[in-house]
């Protein structure tokens, strides 16, 4: 008796969303630590503690820039950080590291070609490394929609329907 694969006979693609995960470190950057008693905000010695500042170990990463206490920062602060960073290569994002992760998924998610999918069976994969958000699953699913047949969210052996696109009538059916 032979072992029957059913699920490989499916047609079934597992989509794993960790696959959107910005591969790149993603660095806090506070300025909170660069403010006269973490409340002001002085011009001169903010522009020379970024002078002195090592960068390089910025390098090629995200910088998550937010402050982490209730001072008023200028919005030139944020694009002098901007100016730095840009010199080695690293992106600056506003927000904590946990929102940059998350807008940095988001667009990753926005930015796939979702055209693949056409006419297929599509699972998202419900189990993952680290909980994702559900922004993230209802994002791929708005991108699915137009073009997958099918979707499910779960495993392979046991999903939940989500989606069927609807049968389209043949023309003679519908005369």
């Amino acid at each position: 008796m032979m072992i029957e694969n059913k699920v490989a006979k499916s047609g079934l693609i597992t989509l794993d969303l960790e696959m959107f995960r910005e591969k790149r470190a993603v660095h806090s950057f506070d300025l909170k630590e660069f403010l006269y008693m973490e409340l002001i905000l002085r011009e001169k010695d903010f522009r020379d503690a970024l002078q002195n500042l090592d960068w390089s170990r910025f390098s090629g990463s995200i910088l998550a820039v937010h402050c982490s206490t209730d001072a008023i920062i200028a919005h030139w602060a944020y694009m002098l950080v901007c100016s730095h960073a840009a010199e080695v290569g690293a992106i600056v994002a506003y927000g904590s590291p946990e929102q940059v992760k998350l807008a940095s998924m988001q667009q990753n998610v926005r930015i796939h070609n979702w055209q693949q999918y056409a006419g297929k069976k599509v699972l998202l994969k419900g189990c993952s490394h680290e909980a994702l958000d559900p922004s993230v699953y209802t994002l791929a699913t708005q991108c699915l929609l137009p073009f997958a047949d099918r979707l499910m969210y779960g495993e392979a052996c046991s999903f939940v329907p989500v989606y069927r696109k609807p049968k389209v009538k043949q023309a003679a059916e519908a005369e």
